[in-house]
């Protein structure tokens, strides 16, 4: 049947993925850093990725296509939040941003509250999507998320002047290697930091860092910085 459905310009997509964020049938996914439309049936022509999409890679075209069927896409929402642990309500904290900071924002006299360093959101790495303008030249950091609660200084110290990401291991119970490596090949990556607790269920982050960037293909400045559960710094 002839109905009108969504088209993605992969030339203008960023791989932002807001769109499928918005995408409340699930019929967009992140493949190879660009949006795409997984399947016709999955769309309901209603356009709520339009808005969504930063650099106006989406629009409305009339062509032959699946009719929609709202319980197939229903089932393949469910599927993937079951796989990745969602919740059912669709989150607009995951919505990929840049945050511009104010000169007077980031210059706290001494003694006051210090100001976040923060750069980009989201931070997990299970929510980072694999392109963003923010990573182009960024100085990556992937930090394990309780070394910001062992350094008062963490924001000075490691989030200044860096993007960041943050996870644990042990807990998000995946392999963070396979997202990594798409975030260091497809982005022009300037160096990267690891910062990881001393406790050895930390080594996963480590070790996922390393095999992103053998398997990425690039050759780049890395270090690992290790902290001690009272915040001292060991290496």
């Amino acid at each position: 049947m002839k109905r009108r459905i969504i088209q993605i310009d992969e030339e203008k997509c960023n791989g932002c993925g807001a769109c499928a964020n918005a995408c409340h049938e699930g019929a967009i996914a992140m493949v190879d850093g660009k949006a795409r439309l997984m399947r016709d049936d999955y769309c309901d022509g209603l356009g709520d990725c339009l808005p969504a999409c930063p650099t106006g890679a989406i629009s409305f075209v009339e062509r032959e296509a699946a009719p929609y069927n709202k319980a197939a896409a229903e089932a393949n929402v469910a599927a993937k939040r079951a796989a990745e642990g969602k919740l059912p309500c669709g989150c607009p904290g995951t919505y990929s941003r840049e945050l511009k900071r104010e000169a007077a924002e980031v210059s706290a006299p001494r003694g006051s509250a210090a100001a976040s360093r923060l750069s980009q959101w989201p931070v997990q790495i299970k929510l980072a999507p694999v392109r963003a303008p923010y990573f182009d030249g960024a100085k990556l950091l992937v930090a394990a998320d309780c070394t910001a609660f062992a350094r008062a200084d963490f924001h000075e110290r490691f989030i200044k002047g860096r993007v960041t990401l943050v996870g644990c291991p042990k807990l998000d119970g995946v392999d963070y290697a396979e997202k990594l490596t798409e975030i260091i090949r497809n982005n022009d990556i300037k160096d990267v930091t690891v910062v990881r607790m001393e406790v050895p269920c930390c080594g996963g982050i480590e070790d996922a860092v390393k095999r992103a960037l053998m398997a990425s293909g690039k050759f780049l400045p890395w270090q690992v910085v290790t902290v001690a559960v009272d915040g001292e710094i060991l290496d």
